[in-house]
């Protein structure tokens, strides 16, 4: 494993020549080709190393916590945790529907899925990921296969039998999720919480936009930004924000507010996220 991670460092030596880099000695899939330049495989690596490395002992003590896992379309191992549902609320039966979070690019599932209690708490199974190339999900890091695995995974969690659906994705979560439910119909409530406008004005395709993909109808969706936002600045989602709210989305702008979880208002974010998925 020393040997293969070396080789990958001195590929990105190479970056601008190569244009990709080697991960654990697995072959790319048609799905892991770069679509945002010869930088793509770099940027990912950068943002997979401050992740930093999975730990199962965080969950060990969370009783209602399941190890999941699904393959991908190309044969990847894709790794998470259900968070599953622990209380009924008076005459309904477990659960109540399901909760999709979908992290920033430096974030593994198993950092962040015990805040979502309260949601288990309330009947929801809370379902999270580690994106293809990081924590324990097999693959490389690539933009274009994560977008499908997401898509992958709502179609599979749309094959089981809840009742309702919400979705959460924040900072890069909300440019995957937005891709993601594209064609999804039906009834659902999302939350898009310090996603960019746009990954176009890094070279990366416009069809992949967040501006490009809101759904003319943004009714059932909730907006959020935070003036202190360092990682994702106001001026960047400013323009998503503004069609988000012509378009008929509740937009929350709070001016206290740095990026999800890095910050001291964790809680008070996950009350308004609560709050507007759950229709409370």
């Amino acid at each position: 494993m020393r040997l293969s991670l070396l080789r990958c460092m001195a590929a990105l030596v190479l970056l601008t020549v190569h244009g990709s880099v080697c991960y654990a000695g697995q072959q790319s899939s048609s799905l892991e080709q770069s679509i945002c330049g010869l930088k793509e495989p770099f940027v990912f690596w950068l943002w997979s190393s401050a992740a930093g490395e999975a730990s199962a002992a965080r969950l060990a003590q969370v009783a209602n916590v399941e190890d999941i896992a699904i393959a991908s379309s190309d044969g990847r191992i894709l790794r998470g945790y259900k968070l599953k549902a622990t209380h009924a609320q008076a005459g309904k039966d477990l659960p109540r529907g399901y909760l999709l979070v979908v992290q920033g690019n430096a974030m593994l599932a198993d950092q962040i899925i015990t805040h979502f209690d309260q949601f288990a708490r309330l009947g929801y199974d809370v379902y999270i990921f580690d994106y293809r190339g990081y924590g324990r999900s097999e693959g490389k890091r690539r933009l274009k296969a994560i977008l499908n695995d997401y898509r992958q995974i709502i179609q599979q969690l749309g094959t089981q039998s809840y009742q309702r659906r919400a979705f959460y994705g924040m900072s890069f979560g909300g440019v995957v999720l937005l891709d993601a439910l594209r064609h999804q119909t039906g009834e659902m409530t999302v939350v898009i919480d310090s996603t960019p406008s746009r990954l176009s004005d890094y070279g990366c395709p416009a069809t992949h936009d967040p501006v490009n993909n809101l759904p003319r109808d943004a009714g059932n969706m909730l907006v959020i930004a935070g003036s202190r936002d360092q990682v994702v600045k106001p001026g960047t989602s400013r323009e998503l924000l503004e069609l988000a709210e012509d378009r008929g989305a509740t937009v929350l702008r709070n001016p206290a507010w740095g990026h999800p979880f890095m910050d001291d208002h964790t809680q008070r974010r996950l009350e308004a996220v609560r709050r507007f998925l759950l229709q409370e």
